[in-house]
C-alpha cells in the first residue's frame, strides 16, 4: 500500500502529510509533483493545504487545470481513495470532483485556530474508526472556507450522506454560533456519491499527535488504511 501527497506550486502542508503518513502511521508515501502523470502504483492519494498558485483568481481554480488532476479524476473515477485538505478542498470543488464552492470566510479574515467537527457519517472509508456523533477538535487555517451549493444541491448531499464533517461546539451542538466561517449547514467536510473522495477544511494533519494538542485528525488516516487493509485482503 502506498500514499502520494500531490505538490503544487504553493503547497505548504504537503510535508506535514508526508510525515503523518510516513513517520506516524509508518506506511509507504512518495511526494507527487504536479505536472507528474503517472498514478500507477498509488492506493491513497493526499492534496494539501496551502496556497497553490498563490490563490491567484479563485483558490484552487489554477491547480485543477495541473496535469495531474486530469489523472487524479480518472483514478478517483476508478475507485481510487482521495483526500482534499483545506486547498485540496478547494481544488477538488473546482476540478469538479465534488459538489459546491468555497466562499470567501463571512468576516473576511484569515481564520487559524482549533475548531470542533461533529462526525455525521461514520460509516465510510475515512471516518470507521469514529463513532457516530462522535465530536473531534482539529485545527482551521484558512480564509477561503465558506462552503456553498445551491438548495437542490444541498438536499442531494443531506439525502446521499454525503456530509460527512459539520462545525459544532465542544458538547456537538450544530449552530451557527459554532460556524468559524458562515459554510453552509455549518458543513466542514464533504465527499461525493460514490464515497472514494473527501474534502475537509480542517486539517487532520496537524491534529494526528497528541503533542499537537489533539490527536483526533489521527483516526481519518487511520480509517484509510484500515479500508485499503480490508480492500487488499478481499481483492
Amino acid at each position: 500500500m502506498k500514499f502520494g501527497v500531490v505538490v503544487f506550486p504553493g503547497s505548504n502542508c504537503d510535508q506535514d502529510c508526508f510525515y503523518v503518513i510516513k513517520d506516524v502511521l509508518k506506511r509507504p508515501v512518495k511526494y507527487i509533483w504536479h505536472e507528474d502523470t503517472d498514478l500507477s502504483g498509488f492506493d491513497g492519494i493526499i492534496l494539501p493545504g496551502g496556497f497553490s498558485y498563490g490563490d491567484y483568481l479563485r483558490t484552487g481554480s489554477i491547480a485543477r487545470f495541473s496535469p495531474v488532476m486530469k489523472h487524479i479524476a480518472d483514478f478517483a473515477e476508478k475507485g481510487g481513495t482521495v483526500i482534499g485538505i483545506c486547498n485540496g478542498f478547494q481544488i477538488l470543488l473546482e476540478a469538479g470532483l465534488l459538489p459546491g464552492v468555497m466562499l470567501r470566510n463571512r468576516g473576511l479574515h484569515f481564520i487559524c485556530k482549533h475548531v470542533y467537527i461533529k462526525t455525521e457519517n461514520n460509516h465510510t472509508r475515512f471516518t470507521n474508526f469514529y463513532n457516530k456523533d462522535q465530536t473531534l477538535r482539529i485545527p482551521i487555517a484558512h480564509n477561503e472556507g465558506n462552503f456553498y451549493i445551491d438548495a437542490n444541491g444541498l438536499e442531494e448531499l443531506r439525502n446521499n450522506n454525503q456530509i460527512v464533517f459539520r462545525y459544532c461546539s465542544a458538547t456537538g451542538e450544530v449552530s451557527d454560533r459554532y460556524n468559524p466561517n458562515g459554510a453552509l449547514d455549518n458543513i466542514a467536510g464533504i465527499m461525493n456519491k460514490k464515497g472514494n473522495v473527501l474534502g475537509m477544511m480542517p486539517h487532520p494533519e496537524r491534529s494526528s499527535e497528541s503533542e499537537l494538542g489533539s490527536r483526533d485528525g489521527y483516526f481519518i488516516f487511520k480509517s484509510v488504511i484500515k479500508w485499503l487493509d480490508a480492500e487488499k485482503i478481499w481483492l
